[in-house]
């Protein structure tokens, strides 16, 4: 806590600190670095964004602000925050606020506040409710957030069930920030999230969505998916993850297709991380490494001997995929990216089994398309088995295959294989106006270029020939 009390004392002689607390200072009102800076400098982490909270009312932070910043926003004007770039950072002043909920939404009815102790209080936890007053340099906690900043856990600062019941959202912020900090989520809190898991339909599906995101870019997210599992939120709009703790997988039979899941998910963030390096976190590979086997309770058949099969749960988990994202207001290229992750996750346990022809593999790149160093990725954590010798086994195999890969991708333009021809000279080669046939055609030659790789545009014109010929 040493080094943290240093961060924040560093952190409020900042020149962007500095210049704002004496202009508010010099203008007669209150002026406080609220919430996550605080926090984070406390805990010795870095802080990105700065918050304020002040008891001036939108239209005089405006005024104060306007001399000490090269630009300003009021888009949450209404809500009384407003947004400025001073010293080259954005920061965020907000009025003190004294909202007011009907129970119904979740969107308050903005009362502006007069003091910061009633302000700290309506925030989320505790650990985000401790406020540093400037110029002065003084630490307000009504809530005890610094003893369970040391303690490492998650509170609310009132009753739970007034907090949730207020903001239902806080539920899913609970999770997002026990993996974003390692913090554990105090008992009473937890039950309440049980207990008030349902009023959770009143927030918007794209609420939800922003939070499960941020949760997948922490560095723990499986901490988060299981406090959602375990307190009944995770079935309200994604339950295909809670399904999967019924089955069995055939393969990995130390472990259920739910705990499975989380290792791949766990895995494939270590394997992103040392292959991308300072990179932001993949959102999609990490829902495609979640997702991956939500196919699997749908496929489940029982076959005579007692074996436990899931076949085309690949195909079938796509489909479910691209539904519940886009029902979470995903945008189309995150869903697409998950859907074909989870349809070809599989295609590489045939090549463990038996060393493909170089057709197979621009096969396996043309289908994975822009998605294949995530398909790299995505493989390799698949694989969780406790059985070392075979684990060393596929992770060869997979070596072999992006040897190939690379390989190929030398000798040929891999990563956009297409016909040697393109639809005009077809139609020049063949005699024939656009339409079907030349769709035909191209698609011949497509298949050509996979099986056999460059053959040259003058043996590529022949083969045409002769397959045109072939349909009499």
């Amino acid at each position: 806590m040493a080094e943290g009390v240093a961060r924040l004392d560093a952190l409020t002689q900042s020149p962007v600190v500095d210049a704002l607390a004496r202009a508010f200072d010099a203008a007669g009102f209150e002026l406080a670095l609220v919430g996550g800076p605080v926090r984070d400098a406390l805990l010795g982490r870095d802080t990105h964004d700065l918050d304020f909270t002040t008891d001036a009312r939108p239209d005089d932070i405006l005024r104060i602000v306007t001399p000490v910043s090269t630009a300003r926003w009021d888009i949450g004007r209404d809500f009384g925050t407003i947004g400025a770039r001073v010293r080259g950072e954005q920061v965020e002043i907000t009025t003190y606020r004294a909202d007011s909920y009907d129970g119904v939404t979740r969107k308050p009815v903005v009362e502006f506040g007069t003091n910061l102790d009633d302000d700290l209080v309506r925030r989320d936890f505790t650990v985000n409710a401790m406020a540093l007053r400037l110029p002065g340099r003084s630490l307000v906690d009504p809530s005890g957030g610094v003893e369970d900043l040391l303690a490492q856990r998650l509170r609310t600062p009132v009753d739970p069930d007034i907090s949730f019941g207020d903001d239902p959202l806080r539920m899913l912020r609970a999770a997002r920030f026990a993996s974003q900090l390692s913090f554990d989520v105090d008992p009473e809190t937890v039950e309440a999230m049980g207990r008030l898991a349902g009023t959770l339909r009143i927030v918007s599906p794209e609420r939800v969505q922003g939070e499960l995101t941020r949760l997948l870019q922490t560095d723990d997210p499986v901490r988060g998916i299981r406090l959602l599992v375990e307190t009944g939120l995770m079935e309200l709009f994604l339950p295909e993850i809670p399904a999967l703790r019924l089955e069995i997988d055939e393969h990995h039979h130390h472990k259920d297709v739910y705990e499975h899941s989380l290792t791949v998910l766990r895995q494939a963030r270590e394997l992103e991380i040392a292959r991308n390096p300072g990179a932001a976190p993949d959102v999609p590979l990490r829902l495609a490494a979640l997702l991956h086997d939500i196919g699997k309770p749908a496929t489940r058949r029982l076959e005579p001997g007692g074996a436990v099969t899931f076949h085309h749960h690949d195909v079938k988990g796509a489909r479910m995929a691209r539904k519940r994202l886009k029902e979470l207001r995903f945008d189309s290229d995150t869903i697409e990216a998950v859907a074909t992750l989870i349809e070809l996750h599989l295609r590489f346990f045939g090549y463990s089994e038996g060393a493909w022809t170089d057709s197979a593999v621009r096969r396996y790149v043309r289908d994975a398309g822009a998605q294949l160093d995530r398909l790299h990725i995505l493989t390799r954590a698949d694989v969780t088995t406790r059985n070392k010798r075979k684990a060393q086994r596929l992770a060869s195999a997979y070596d072999d295959i992006e040897r190939r890969i690379d390989e190929l991708r030398g000798q040929e333009e891999l990563d956009a294989i297409r016909p040697e021809l393109d639809g005009n000279r077809i139609q020049e080669i063949l005699g024939i106006p656009p339409g079907r046939e030349v769709g035909q055609a191209y698609r011949f030659l497509l298949e050509l270029r996979l099986d056999e790789g460059v053959i040259g545009a003058d043996a590529a014109e022949q083969r045409l020939r002769e397959w045109w010929a072939s349909r009499g």
